[in-house]
């Protein structure tokens, strides 16, 4: 069973209401491909990294089925809210790590075609972090589609239903994101 074979915003409302074997059912669909996002995330750290993708995975789809204000509008935007959480688990992650360490200074960041942080460090997460905070206050919606795309894995079309607006908007919007942001994780990393 995939996600694209039950309602997966009329599975959650059932998982709100108490009923176990929604969740479940709900698990059983999302698990893999929150997984295999999980994966992608987290590749690149260092063997010894304490986040693992099961453990990112599961603390997501715990405060996923915590959602109880949230309005689901279907399978789209359960993975929107889901990058959102990933999103979210990371940098605190991260944070945590570099109030560990002393000193660290940061490391250049490239960036594949698909916005992709390279190597995968504490750092490039609050660098990503920190362009996302400012596009967000120059523009709220093209930071939701950098965080859907990156941290969501969404496609263009998931990410246009999540934010309902035009794929081609998305796409539009998308070339020019994956500028700025190499301009702002390359400013970032000369300081």
């Amino acid at each position: 069973m995939n996600a694209d074979k039950i309602d997966v915003a009329g599975t959650l409302a059932q998982v709100v209401d108490g009923d176990p074997n929604a969740a479940d059912q709900l698990a059983d669909v999302v698990y893999d491909r929150m997984r295999n996002l999980a994966g992608y995330l987290l590749r690149g750290e260092s063997p010894g990294h304490t986040l693992q993708p099961t453990a990112l995975v599961n603390e997501a789809y715990l405060r996923l089925v915590d959602q109880s204000r949230v309005d689901w509008r279907g399978k789209s935007h359960f993975f929107a809210i889901g990058a959102k959480m990933m999103r979210r688990i990371l940098v605190d992650h991260a944070r945590g790590k570099k109030r560990q360490k002393r000193g660290g200074e940061r490391q250049r960041i490239e960036l594949d075609d698909n916005l992709c942080v390279s190597s995968r460090k504490d750092e490039d997460v609050l660098a990503v972090e920190e362009a996302l905070t400012k596009l967000a206050a120059l523009d709220p919606r093209q930071a939701q589609i950098v965080e859907l795309r990156f941290y969501g894995g969404l496609t263009m079309e998931e990410v246009a239903e999540a934010l309902c607006v035009s794929k081609r908007t998305v796409e539009s919007d998308w070339t020019m994101l994956r500028a700025w942001m190499r301009r702002e994780l390359s400013d970032e990393t000369a300081t």
